[in-house]
């Protein structure tokens, strides 16, 4: 059986891969602000890099600085993460930009304790700031580097448990070398994006497989292990279409915290159907991660509306405008349906 080599050790092995086989091309890694991987870090939680690099390129162009994000109303930060989800990250972003325009002269602080102290920024994240911007030593544990870890070192429960995260941070300090905390960052994440990965994992491309715990006992597939299983539950609501005379929709901005925080909506109407009332769009099943939402579209005449155009927090849009607006996927998906529609209406009708 292998033995485990010393820390020192899987970290040159680890970089000297790097060098050849990570990924040095990212956006982020093209100019490394602080701005621009603190940005990069957020968006890359829970979301697979594949998908952020446009959004990421996209809010660059919108917002190049911290302090022109500070100043954006919330709207356009809103609209900018659109289809991105967790939009409780964006809101984060936005109140830090404001929080160091205010109190750190437009900067982010240099210092993880201090990053740890703005909002939607946790230890990892706040490391990696650190040692990606900075090139000071900063342990991290994100997803990747979390299966990374507990596969070398053979490390069991799931890694959502605070013993079994305690474990993890301990193997994270141990094994971040003293220096080319950028490089070696960079590589054990992408270690796990590219070779480490949550199923089949390429184990002969590896540069620390020789005494990689998991492979030794086999146990790859199921390390670390997975989050004990909960039924989603399935529920169901209808969403009103409803156009002015002058073909706007109206939209309406929900409540700050929870689902779909702070983005424009189309107005809800429970879980039931009026009596009589069609749908007029195919229904969508969205996933939530802690439940299943089967959302129904129906339309319903501007009058009905009295109450909502009342509310401050509604307005009409034209079809081209709510579709810049910031909006969950499924109902831009469901704006985007109706558009299609409109369109082929318009198109004249060729005879035969």
């Amino acid at each position: 059986m292998s033995r485990q080599e010393p820390p020192s050790s899987f970290a040159e092995r680890l970089l000297h891969w790097w060098t050849d086989h990570g990924r040095h091309d990212l956006p982020w890694q093209i100019d490394r602000s602080a701005y621009r991987v603190w940005v990069s870090e957020i968006m890359l939680q829970q979301t697979r890099v594949a998908t952020v690099i446009d959004y990421f390129e996209r809010f660059m162009e919108r917002f190049p600085t911290l302090p022109e994000l500070a100043r954006a109303p919330l709207d356009d930060v809103l609209a900018r993460w659109s289809g991105l989800g967790y939009y409780a990250r964006a809101r984060n972003l936005h109140r830090t930009a404001r929080q160091c325009l205010a109190e750190h002269r437009g900067r982010l602080p240099d210092q993880a304790e201090a990053l740890r102290q703005l909002p939607g920024i946790g230890e990892s994240t706040a490391n990696a700031i650190v040692a990606q911007a900075h090139d000071r030593r900063a342990p991290i544990l994100d997803g990747n580097v979390k299966r990374v870890l507990a596969r070398h070192a053979g490390i069991d429960g799931w890694p959502g448990r605070i013993a079994v995260q305690k474990q993890l941070w301990n193997e994270a300090e141990l094994r971040t070398p003293p220096d080319r905390a950028a490089h070696y960052t960079q590589a054990i994440m992408d270690l796990g994006a590219t070779v480490c990965t949550p199923r089949k994992p390429a184990c002969l491309l590896c540069p620390v497989e020789r005494d990689c715990r998991a492979r030794i006992e086999d146990r790859v597939e199921s390390l670390p292990a997975r989050k004990p299983r909960r039924d989603r539950p399935q529920r169901a609501s209808t969403w009103l279409i409803i156009r002015d005379p002058d073909g706007r929709i109206l939209l309406v901005r929900r409540p700050p915290v929870g689902i779909w925080g702070g983005l424009w909506c189309l107005p809800e109407a429970g879980d039931a159907p009026a009596p009589g009332e069609a749908e007029i769009l195919p229904p969508i099943q969205h996933e939530f991660s802690h439940f299943r939402l089967r959302m129904r579209f129906a339309g319903r005449p501007p009058e009905a509306a009295s109450q909502q155009i009342a509310d401050a927090q509604s307005r009409w849009f034209d079809i081209d405008q709510a579709l810049e607006a910031g909006l969950p996927r499924p109902i831009r998906q469901a704006i985007e349906s109706l558009a299609g529609r409109l369109a082929n209406r318009s198109q004249p009708q060729i005879d035969a």
